[in-house]
């Protein structure tokens, strides 16, 4: 038997994916099978509270392309794409969500584009199928408002799907930040990068992990990641009202000093002090999650902790590719 480092590294994030986990090693498989080449599937199991663990583990046992990655607890799928990239082998590393929302035989486009020349390659959707019109509306607005707000270039309407290659990977584990947005430090890192469109497909089952909350964090965690926008936003905006409220007052003593007007509508002044209250507490908002982002570097505690890293079989480049049962 011949022995080979893997030439390309697949990194699958997995959070509560029983249902699916079967139907993606199996089509991946398929997909790097008819590459010819080494490679390895890892599997970062990110504290799931499913059967995914033992299915996972199942798999491994029979595919030594498998890596498995158990984590201690559930600490977010940036996290998790990290913990992967982190033990990567391959010379190219690919990342793919196990929800099939993204297909596996673009992978091969993907390599073609890399062995051209680029470093990295992502996948950009050129249609979301399944989705609600609320979540395909506030995507699109989110990634032309991160794009309006940066300084770098982030690519709109692409996801983590995408290729880098090991030196973009190296110069990746480099960067020390804790609330990662990761294809947002990969537009940063700079690199030959091209893109490969597709149309992103419906769920094949179960839901999605990313609730409204988490989009939100993840939507923060670009913003304040890559732009000090919003800081002088508030800065300006608070000269701009200060301004308005000082030319307010002195019309307010000219009434009352030099005219014999009477001045009323003292409801619509406490209108207007509340719109400047509520614009207080954005502007403090705002200046707390940069520094809430500032606490969470100097507590310089580790992106995640590895529970199991596990390997049934030494990696070799085999034809082993027998149809494994699900676990029951």
């Amino acid at each position: 038997m011949v022995y080979h480092q893997p030439k390309y590294s697949i990194i699958v994030p997995v959070y509560n994916e029983e249902p699916v986990i079967h139907s993606c090693w199996k089509r991946l498989s398929a997909v790097m099978k008819a590459l010819k080449e080494p490679y390895e599937i890892i599997f970062v199991n990110d504290g799931s509270q499913d059967r995914s663990k033992p299915i996972l583990s199942h798999l491994a046992e029979q595919d030594a392309h498998i890596r498995l990655i158990n984590l201690s607890r559930n600490f977010g799928h940036q996290a998790a794409i990290t913990a992967g990239m982190d033990r990567a082998q391959g010379q190219a590393i690919i990342v793919i969500d196990a929800d099939l929302q993204d297909p596996p035989e673009l992978i091969p486009q993907m390599i073609n584009q890399w062995k051209q020349g680029f470093q990295v390659v992502y996948g950009k959707r050129r249609q979301r199928s399944g989705e609600t019109f609320f979540k395909k509306i506030t995507a699109k607005l989110f990634y032309r408002l991160l794009r309006f707000l940066t300084d770098i270039e982030i690519p709109v309407d692409t996801g983590d799907f995408r290729l880098i290659d090991r030196q973009v990977c190296d110069a990746l584990k480099r960067l020390p930040e804790k609330n990662r947005y990761i294809r947002g430090l990969i537009s940063w890192l700079g690199f030959k990068q091209t893109s490969v469109e597709f149309v992103r497909e419906e769920r094949l089952a179960g839901k999605t992990k990313y609730s409204l909350r988490k989009m939100l964090k993840l939507a923060t965690d670009g913003i304040t990641s890559f732009s000090a926008k919003p800081l002088k936003l508030a800065t300006i905006s608070g000269l701009l009202l200060s301004g308005i409220s000082f030319g307010y007052l002195l019309y307010v003593f000219y009434l009352k000093l030099l005219t014999a007007k009477t001045i009323i509508g003292w409801a619509s002044l406490m209108a207007v002090n509340l719109f400047f209250y509520g614009f207080i507490l954005i502007i403090l908002g705002i200046f707390g999650e940069y520094i809430g982002r500032i606490f969470n570097e100097t507590q310089n505690r580790p992106l995640y902790i590895v529970d199991e890293d596990t390997r049934f079989s030494k990696f070799a480049y085999e034809d082993r590719f027998e149809d494994v049962q699900p676990v029951n």
